[in-house]
């Protein structure tokens, strides 16, 4: 009998995974698609992220330009949203704003993930007292609060949203090590990693090519969710004067600042907060959707 070809049964095995993971992508769009929620969702999102990237070339009026004859001006058409105490146009500073508490949500995610990915697959495949000693690490972070550990790290570090975005990583890892360990956990007995470690792949490609690429969506949905997290710690952080400076503006410093005009200039508070609600509606109701969309089980 003839033999058969080994290229022509290598490209038919990547034809066959290429259709696999485009039949996927497919499901993942149309389950997006179909989820008037997560539209919504993304469509909160995206109008943020669009903010956060061109905010400073769309603000009507200088963030920072105080006209104090101008004090907690309500609403009008110069002023849309109102000015606060310095006379500063609200709308202005929030549209300024979501650059900051955006990018504070992603960078921190993205810090945290990637400690937390390294920690969990390192401890999950190897086991032992490797992990042992990696898990009881992230115990003792875990039990302890997480927003005393921000508020003592911001105390001992003063204000400044590189120490808060040092703060919110510290404190939230550890879960994302835990995710990771218990995802590799369940994947490194199946069968294809058998037959690879059978084949003589190395421990570092097996977990970067057999592992790690069936942990990415359960990892993408639990970040997307988590990006509301540090953008509402960072608010908390600035509206107790241990976040951002004055000079960076973020929706929790505007709110520290006007909260005490509450009853006389509402506006101040309200529009920053309801920003706040916003953007952490949006990136929960997007991370939903794709837990329904990428999660096999439902």
């Amino acid at each position: 009998m003839p033999k058969a070809n080994p290229q022509l049964k290598k490209s038919n095995k990547q034809q066959k995974a290429g259709k696999r993971s485009s039949n996927f992508k497919d499901n993942v769009l149309k389950e997006l698609k179909s989820s008037p929620t997560t539209m919504i969702g993304l469509v909160i999102v995206a109008i943020f992220i669009f903010l956060a990237i061109f905010g400073p070339y769309l603000t009507p009026h200088d963030p920072f330009g105080q006209e104090l004859i101008r004090s907690h001006e309500p609403p009008s058409f110069s002023h849309p949203l109102g000015t606060d105490y310095f006379g500063q146009d609200v709308l202005s500073r929030i549209i300024f704003g979501a650059r900051i508490s955006v990018m504070v949500g992603i960078v921190v995610v993205l810090l945290r993930a990637s400690i937390g990915i390294l920690v969990g697959l390192v401890s999950g495949y190897f086991g032992c007292w490797l992990e042992s000693i990696l898990m009881r690490l992230v115990d003792a972070f875990i039990a302890f609060p997480g927003i005393l550990l921000a508020l003592a790290i911001m105390a001992i570090r003063g204000q400044g949203i590189e120490n808060v975005i040092l703060a919110l990583t510290i404190t939230g890892w550890p879960r994302f090590a835990r995710l990771t360990r218990s995802e590799v956990i369940s994947l490194k007995e199946k069968e294809y990693v058998t037959a690879a470690r059978g084949l003589g792949a190395s421990n570092i490609k097996i977990m970067l090519s057999h592992i790690m690429p069936n942990c990415i969506p359960t990892i993408i949905v639990y970040a997307t969710m988590g990006i509301a997290t540090p953008i509402l710690a960072e608010a908390g952080l600035s509206f107790l004067g241990l976040g951002a400076t004055a000079e960076q503006a973020t929706w929790g410093f505007q709110m520290s600042l006007e909260r005490q005009y509450m009853r006389t200039a509402w506006w101040g508070v309200t529009f920053p907060g309801i920003a706040i609600m916003l953007v952490v509606l949006g990136f929960n109701l997007l991370g939903d959707g794709l837990r329904d969309a990428m999660d096999p089980h439902i």
